[in-house]
């Protein structure tokens, strides 16, 4: 695992951590820009988590469709819950990105990408208890 992805993975958790965080702190009137910044932030993740299977698909000269077709999955899922209530929203990014780790504990080790899943782990605990935490803010 090169240094330089573990940094930067855990460098990415700051925009979710600090979301989160805000969703409780901020005053009430506040809460809907920072809901956004969360919300929005959630589905750049989640879409970036997808192309990793479109990049597992080209690097083979007949890839499963399989690959393609769930890569866009975290996209589409990420741009109904942008456009959902905020909590409901932060809710299903949660279980979103939950869902991306678990398809990936099955997917990577068949792409060769197993040494990959301890920090997908750390990173998916984080993100998706931040984006809950901040659902639960906006009870």
């Amino acid at each position: 695992m090169p240094a330089a992805a573990r940094q930067l993975g855990y460098l990415a958790l700051l925009p979710f951590v600090g979301g989160a965080v805000a969703l409780w702190s901020v005053p009430a009137a506040m809460q809907p820009v920072a809901s956004m910044a969360l919300s929005s932030y959630a589905a750049v993740v989640a879409s970036f988590i997808g192309g990793i299977h479109w990049g597992f698909g080209f690097r083979q000269p007949a890839p499963a469709a399989s690959l393609f077709a769930w890569g866009v999955v975290p996209s589409l899922v990420a741009w109904i819950a942008v456009n959902l209530r905020p909590g409901a929203g932060l809710a299903v990014h949660a279980a979103l990105l939950a869902l991306c780790f678990a398809v990936d504990r099955a997917v990577y080790p068949r792409q060769g990408a197993a040494a990959w899943l301890p920090l997908r782990l750390h990173l998916t605990l984080v993100a998706s208890l931040s984006c809950l935490g901040g659902a639960l803010a906006l009870r």
